[in-house]
């Protein structure tokens, strides 16, 4: 039986996440067998949904850093006990649009609380359960942000509304991820057209599939 049970897909913004997951789904469980769940954080399950629109608000003052990263922690564990952990022993391969590696790239690099600091919070949410696999989508930060902000007008949030430097930090952090786990991250370069994107994540997938 194969190993791979949880896949989680990373990316700062603009990067495709969404678009790439639901292109993959028939490739992947034709390369399975298993149905197929796909689900999103924050969210994914009622109280981590919650949890996202209060997240995405805009507020005066701002949220507190801390309080961001232990809201999504909180709901990171939601989303793990109610959602992936019930799919999981149904055999089901997960797909999960962001993961762990999201809080240790916006909040503990681009938030400046330290990708250790936040990793350290959130073991008491998952608990062990990491990613067979991440797939990290990269692309320049100025071409994720254009591309928002050209087709997305409807779903801007505070993240995205975040000045430069914080998006660069994010794609910062999430290049040095992608080298101190090189066994579990995996980079796709998606700053080419979608079906470059698309066929380039399905070869990462077969050549990684165990």
């Amino acid at each position: 039986m194969t190993k791979m049970q949880f896949l989680s897909f990373e990316g700062p913004e603009g990067a495709g996440k969404s678009t790439v997951i639901q292109a993959v789904v028939p490739f992947l469980a034709e390369l399975s067998g298993r149905e197929i769940l796909v689900t999103r954080e924050p969210g994914g399950s009622q109280i981590a949904e919650g949890i996202r629109t209060l997240l995405q608000e805009k507020t005066d003052p701002a949220m507190d850093p801390w309080t961001e990263a232990l809201l999504l922690a909180a709901s990171r564990r939601e989303h793990l006990v109610q959602t992936v952990e019930p799919a999981l022993r149904e055999n089901k391969l997960v797909l999960s649009d962001r993961y762990l590696d999201s809080s240790l790239a916006y909040q503990g690099g681009a938030r400046k609380l330290g990708v250790d600091r936040v990793a350290a919070l959130n073991d008491f949410a998952i608990q062990g359960r990491l990613p067979d696999l991440t797939i990290y989508l990269d692309l320049p930060v100025e071409i994720g942000l254009k591309r928002i902000f050209a087709n997305r007008q409807d779903k801007i949030d505070r993240l995205d509304e975040e000045d430069l430097s914080f998006h660069q930090a994010v794609r910062q952090t999430y290049l040095q991820l992608v080298e101190d786990n090189t066994d579990r991250i995996k980079l796709v370069d998606a700053n080419q057209d979608l079906a470059a994107v698309i066929a380039q994540v399905k070869e990462v997938l077969k050549a990684n599939w165990r």
